[in-house]
C-alpha cells in the first residue's frame, strides 16, 4: 500500500510529508470462507486497507508509533486475527545521503 503522510522527527518533513510503503500480512483461521465463499466469514482486506489509510493519516515522529497503533486498530477490528505483521518503509528518507528507504517492521 503507498500513502503520502507526514511521519517524521525532523521540522522539514512534518511540513513536506514523504510517501511511505506499507506491507501487512495477516493470519486467521480460513477454513470456514474456504467453504462458504462469504466474505463474512474471514478478514475483509478492504476494511484493513481503510485501517490502514486512516492510521499513516496520522502524523507520528516515529514509524514503530504508525506500526503499534495500525497493529492496535487491527487487533480491535477483526476479532477473529492470530497474527499480524506490518512493515512501514519511508521512500528516499532525508538523512544527508542517498538512502533508498528506512523500514520498520513489527508483529503481534
Amino acid at each position: 500500500m503507498e500513502f503520502f503522510s507526514y511521519h517524521g522527527c525532523g521540522e522539514e518533513e512534518k511540513k513536506t510529508g514523504n510517501i511511505f510503503i506499507v506491507s501487512l500480512n495477516m493470519e486467521t483461521e480460513m477454513e470456514i470462507a474456504a467453504k462458504s465463499d462469504s466474505l463474512a466469514d474471514t478478514l475483509d482486506y478492504q476494511t484493513a486497507y481503510n485501517i490502514v489509510g486512516r492510521e499513516m493519516g496520522i502524523p507520528s515522529n516515529l514509524l514503530e508509533n504508525v506500526c503499534h497503533r495500525i497493529l492496535d486498530a487491527l487487533f480491535e477490528e477483526f476479532a477473529e486475527l492470530k497474527t499480524a505483521t506490518v512493515k512501514v518503509s519511508k521512500l528516499n528518507p532525508n538523512m544527508g545521503g542517498k538512502i533508498g528507504r528506512t523500514s520498520v517492521t513489527m508483529s503481534r
